[in-house]
């Protein structure tokens, strides 16, 4: 018989302007796998930071084991047993795996003060395999994927003498076979006693693993499904407190608009081979492919975020040449990066300023001066439409919830009126209300004119918004499937054919 491992009681937190819990209770086993769910906002990770030591408590109390406990750093909770992977990836990008891996946790040559780097690297490569997963001891982090990276934080959770996972949104930026081989390294470890919390707002994966779920909503308990007997429908009315109609906008239109955007021969160092598609008005295109395809890459170099080795973009016909993002702005395109801490927000900033921060030259008062009462007006708008939640617009953005911080960025790049909007990965860490407002939101722009060029690792996300289906297997494009002959099937027979020749159906 399982017995408890830990009991939050009463937990409350507040933070300025936002009650983030109040008086919530959870309870997990030995060896149990626990998904935690509930919309942006309901203090899933607010609640799994308190319990890490990361925040410390209000009111109500925490039994490690049967015995009242406070972690007062993170550090003591790592010494008792629990890690958390954050949603947001917490490691120094400038380092090398090895050093991500063992920072503070370094090995020593026995008796000497030098590290013992052969039996790090044999560490490393251990857990590595365990994963199932190659990767490069000798490049910087920061230059490897969002994929790579977050398995790299998986292990080094796995570092530890382990007695409960913590992970928010581990599967987010994993394509359908790594989260195979993550769910099977979750199994493996629930079968060696340690216990899991799975938070993730991809709810076929949370039915596929998990014992039990357990659901917040606006900070308090809502309370508890069983996968094995329960719904999907009934885990969103727990979640959001009403029925949503459909989970995904399906797509039925067809385009027949006139060719906005050509890509020949794009190429370029590490990823991107050979790229080769056109972007209709009205248009989406979705862009599917294993982690390591190079979809983000190709988009970057479209944009001139990367340099590329060849390869031209033709808009309305002609040839543009565009060497930097500000190039791609003036020209009409836009673009949601996958990474919005680094690559998409200022933290330190408002949301107001985060938010119009694309746009300074639409909100000039006589030309030359910013206007604080347009800034407000187009944030209000924005906040509105995308139900962000937030105490005010100067609310500093560091502080919204990851699903909150991403609508912020889709707004910011709404605001500029593009005519082309590149999207890689928009829904990533945001929870299913939200998720099902954006898709209506890009199904909508779509129908307005606006080409879509749809960059997702959610293959029911391609299938349900994209007029076509772009599949690029190894840095080169594979196929370009219509709506009637895209499937899960053929998308992943795509993504996975070695052979160099593309398919054009």
């Amino acid at each position: 018989m399982a017995s408890t491992l830990f009991e939050m009681r009463g937990i409350c937190k507040a933070f300025p302007g936002v009650r983030a819990l109040n008086n919530v209770d959870l309870t997990v086993q030995t060896g149990e796998v626990v998904g935690l769910l509930g919309e942006n906002g309901a203090g899933k990770s607010t609640l799994m930071k308190v319990l890490a030591g990361v925040y410390k408590q209000e009111s109500g109390e925490v039994l490690w084991l049967g015995q009242p406990t406070r972690f007062p750093t993170i550090q003591e909770a790592n010494r008792a047993g629990i890690s958390l992977i954050f949603q947001e990836l917490n490691n120094c990008p400038n380092l090398k795996p090895l050093d991500n891996l063992f920072l503070g946790r370094e090995r020593f040559i026995k008796g000497l003060p030098l590290l013992n780097y052969s039996a790090m690297r044999a560490k490393a490569l251990e857990l590595f395999d365990y994963l199932g997963i190659t990767v490069d001891l000798d490049k910087e982090i920061g230059l490897m994927s969002t994929a790579i990276q977050q398995m790299i934080e998986i292990a080094k959770a796995l570092l530890t003498d382990v007695k409960l996972l913590i992970m928010d949104e581990p599967t987010s930026s994993l394509s359908d076979k790594e989260t195979a081989m993550l769910f099977k390294v979750i199994r493996e470890l629930k079968a060696r006693g340690i216990s899991i919390i799975f938070i993730s707002h991809k709810l076929n994966e949370v039915f596929e693993i998990t014992d039990r779920v357990v659901v917040l909503r606006d900070g308090e308990n809502a309370g508890e499904i069983d996968p094995r007997t329960d719904t999907m429908e009934q885990l969103i009315n727990l979640m959001v407190g009403r029925e949503l109609s459909t989970m995904f906008t399906r797509r039925s239109n067809d385009v027949q608009g006139a060719e906005v955007m050509r890509v020949e021969h794009l190429a370029g160092p590490p990823r991107v081979l050979e790229v080769d598609f056109d972007l209709r008005q009205g248009e989406i295109l979705g862009v599917a492919g294993l982690i390591g395809a190079g979809r983000t890459e190709m988009a970057r170099m479209i944009i001139g975020a990367d340099r590329k080795s060849r390869g031209q973009v033709f808009i309305d016909g002609k040839l543009v040449h565009i060497k930097s993002p500000r190039d791609a702005v003036r020209a009409g395109i836009a673009y949601l990066p996958e990474d919005r801490k680094r690559q998409a927000l200022v933290l330190p900033m408002s949301v107001r300023e985060n938010l119009t921060l694309s746009i300074h030259s639409l909100v000039l008062r006589m030309g030359l001066f910013i206007s604080r009462a347009k800034e407000n007006a187009v944030t209000d708008s924005y906040v509105t439409q995308l139900d962000i939640k937030i105490a005010d617009r100067e609310q500093v953005i560091n502080n919204l919830s990851g699903g909150n911080q991403q609508k912020v960025v889709i707004a910011k790049w709404l605001a500029t009126k593009p005519r082309i909007l590149i999207l890689d990965e928009p829904t990533r860490g945001i929870d299913v209300a939200a998720k099902a407002e954006v898709h209506r939101m890009i199904s909508a722009l779509a129908d307005q004119g606006v080409s879509i060029l749809l960059i997702s690792s959610e293959l029911p996300e391609v299938l349900a918004l994209s007029d076509r289906v772009m599949v690029m297997h190894e840095g080169r494009v594979k196929a370009i499937l219509d709506r009637a002959d895209a499937t899960q099937e053929s998308i992943m027979n795509a993504a996975l054919v070695t052979e160099a020749s593309e398919v054009q159906v």
